[in-house]
């Protein structure tokens, strides 16, 4: 079984590529953290590539080194690399740049290298690919709006991508991960930690790299084969309305 993990050098791919190389042959891509992820693959044996997936270069760089890779093709696609504004500002005061710049990254890059992926599934009539959203995707944060139109984006394309690919046997997921302790929220960990103590959650705890993970576990495993275009939410009952 073959996988490709975007964004795995650390957070929630980090624990989406240790669990799958339980399994899987995986390649884990990085940016910008070389050493973490040589460590990741001296724990695991996962390949490492490095790969800006809002450049087209380089996602066709990385299907291509996969496909040397996998001769027998691709069974798993996780789309998980993302990266959040560099600067939070009021959506009165965001720039183009930022939005520009994010949306590469969290819309165009996985959409596109999933365009990709899919046809070499088609081709060997097989696979499944997950989109890594989040619950940004249906909330509303003023202060990083291009971040939330980028995930709410994303579940636009689990939709069409599920919908065009169904009848080719290929599944397509989307996990929208909630309040999960990586490094990217770190700034702001205490923060959330005191309003799940106040009641954010229904699962009063923040979640974990390897809640996520066990989704996709799900998923590689084909138990949610019966279930393609399906939303999965991994955030402790957020989601939830409550009245």
């Amino acid at each position: 079984m073959n996988a490709i993990v975007t964004g795995a050098s650390r957070g929630i791919g980090r624990g989406i590529a240790l669990e799958l190389a339980k399994t899987h042959r995986v390649v884990a891509t990085y940016l910008g953290s070389l050493d973490k992820a040589e460590t990741l693959r001296a724990e695991t044996g996962c390949s490492i590539f490095r790969c800006d997936v809002s450049q087209a270069s380089d996602r066709a760089a990385l299907i291509t080194f996969a496909r040397e890779l996998f001769p027998d093709g691709l069974d798993l696609l996780v789309n998980n690399a993302g990266i959040a504004p560099r600067e939070r500002r009021d959506v009165l005061d965001a720039t183009e740049e930022s939005f520009d710049e994010v949306l590469a990254t969290n819309l165009k890059g996985p959409h596109f290298l999933t365009q990709m992926a899919a046809r070499w599934m088609i081709e060997a009539g097989r696979g499944r690919i997950v989109f890594v959203s989040s619950i940004s995707a249906f909330t509303a944060s003023v202060n990083r709006a291009e971040y939330c139109i980028s995930k709410a984006g994303v579940s636009m394309s689990r939709m069409v991508y599920a919908q065009r690919l169904a009848g080719e046997g290929i599944g397509v997921f989307e996990i929208q991960p909630g309040v999960i302790r990586t490094d990217m929220i770190a700034k702001v960990e205490k923060a959330y930690e005191e309003k799940i103590a106040g009641g954010l959650l229904p699962q009063k705890r923040m979640g974990e790299a390897r809640d996520v993970a066990q989704v996709v576990r799900a998923i590689a495993d084909g138990r949610l084969d019966y279930c393609t275009g399906q939303v999965i939410h991994a955030d402790g009952g957020f989601h939830m309305r409550v009245l």
